[in-house]
Formats: C-alpha cells, structure tokens, sequence
C-alpha cells in the first residue's frame, strides 16, 4: 500500500515510460568539489538501490553560470517514503507538495523531491535549441518539449490556477512543469552530464530568461512567477525574452489572486538577494 498523496497512474502510462522522449544532454562534467558532499551521497545511495537521481533546478543553473548554489536539491524516481526508507536522518514533510528532507549535521537539509507531472498538461515536440560552446553527448535524435498551447480566455483564471503539485511522473514531465527553461535542468552526477528537456543550456548560455511555454498561461497558473522573473533576471543578469516581459506586464494584476504570504516571501527574496535596485528598476 503506498501512502503518499500522490499516485501513478501505471497502466495508462506505460507505454510512454518505456519510450519517453530524448533530451538533449550534454557532457559538461562540473568538479566534484563543488558540489555538496551529503547531495552526492543522497543522490549515490538512491542509484545504488535502482532509483535514478539527478541534481535539479537552481543549483544546477548556479554551477554552470559559476556561481556557488545556495541549495543543492534533487530529483528522484523514488516516491518520499521510499526515500526516508533509505535515510534515517530523513523527514517527509508537505501535504500539497509532498517532499523527503535529509538532514545532515549543522542543520543542513537535502531537499529530495519526486519527479512529478501536471495531470493536465500535455506537451509538444519541437525542434531543440542548442548550446554553441557545450558539446553534445553522443546518442539518438534529441527533442525539446513544451507544454502543449491552451487556449484561454478571461475569467477562466480558477481554471489555470496550479491547485495539486502531488502527482508523480517521469523526468521529462517534471521538467516542462517548472516555471522557466533555466530552472528545468537535470546534472547527472555519475556520468557528468547535463539533461536538458527545455532549451535551459542555451538560454543560460544566451543570458536569456524564458518560460517553459507560453508565458501568458505560465503567469496565470501561478502569478508570483512574475515576482520570480522579476528576482532571477536581477540576481543572475540576464535579459527578459519579450513574449516573457509583455506577459508580466499583461497579467501583473493577477498577482491579487496569489496567496499573499508567497507574495510577501518573493518580495523579501528579492530585495535581500544583493540586487534590489535592479529588481525595483524592473518592477
């Protein structure tokens, strides 16, 4: 009996399990001494019982812009009790958004996630954008996926609004579920290679921020996206694609409907993370 929040719809997916889309992955192996010791061993241990396990989302972009994460998190194929299973130290905490952490001494938590999907998301397959000065890995013909375009109209806001993140899924759906294209990053740790889904490589290479999708719909499922483009393009430097700008422009006014709490801790971030003056420039 599983008694996590979240279920697999197993039958109904096998089929794209076993023939999932390829990414484009890249051989950029990052020194092992920059990546936090307890994050390779929880992602060593997880492999060495049959789960896969990648490092995800900020730290990855960090250590490939150069700069020192300040967390390290990872994905997993493991569900969060099979996690603490493998983990004394671990707590699974959440009910929306079930996660394990792993605690290591000094306080320092390793936050381990599930690969998770939309229920009512579905993607598209185009032509992948490709990093200039990163070489390929060798392999089969690799994709780019985007969340499928939605047809929207006003007032169906409560439709669009992101209500249940517990479903879990396989790599490449909890990849086009993040908010922009330099956050849905997979490292590899043990062979030293970037996996890439959404084009994150070349934008990061570009400077450029971009949502996974159509940004219109992005900022309406969860309108502090805004409040995050606004942090990470002050924080790292780089430019707004415009569809990405004239979306936060168009939808800044849905910000009413976020919970103000999140509202409150985006706005702390951002004027704490040593570049308020821009992110008040481009607010």
């Amino acid at each position: 009996m599983d008694s996590d929040f979240g279920q697999r719809d197993d039958e109904k997916r096998a089929a794209l399990a076993e023939d999932p889309p390829e990414p484009v992955v890249y051989a950029h192996e990052i020194p092992r001494r920059l990546v936090d010791p307890d994050a390779a061993k929880v992602i060593r241990r997880l492999n060495r019982h049959g789960h896969t396990a990648y490092l995800v989302g900020g730290g990855v972009r960090d250590l490939m812009l150069g700069r020192k994460p300040k967390d390290f998190d990872v994905a997993t194929s493991a569900r969060p009790y099979e996690v603490r299973d493998l983990f004394r130290n671990c707590r699974v905490i959440g009910r929306r958004f079930r996660l394990a952490h792993v605690l290591f001494s000094g306080g320092k938590v390793i936050e381990v996630a599930t690969f998770r999907r939309d229920p009512s998301q579905h993607y598209e397959i185009i032509k992948p954008k490709l990093a200039r000065e990163i070489p390929l890995c060798a392999g089969p013909e690799p994709v780019r996926l985007i969340p499928a375009k939605t047809s929207i109209t006003e007032g169906d806001d409560a439709d669009l609004l992101i209500t249940n993140d517990n479903v879990f899924g396989e790599p490449h759906e909890d990849s086009i579920r993040r908010d922009f294209t330099i956050n849905g990053l997979f490292y590899d740790l043990e062979r030293g290679e970037v996996i890439d889904f959404v084009g994150g490589v070349a934008d990061l290479e570009d400077h450029l921020l971009r949502t996974i999708g159509d940004p219109n719909v992005r900022f309406r499922e969860d309108p502090v996206r805004i409040l995050r483009a606004i942090k990470f393009s002050a924080r790292l430097d780089m430019g707004l694609d415009p569809e990405v700008y004239d979306g936060m422009v168009r939808h800044r006014g849905d910000l009413r409907r976020a919970a103000a709490p999140r509202v409150l801790e985006e706005l702390l971030r951002f004027l704490r993370g040593g570049a308020a003056h821009r992110s008040v420039f481009l607010s």
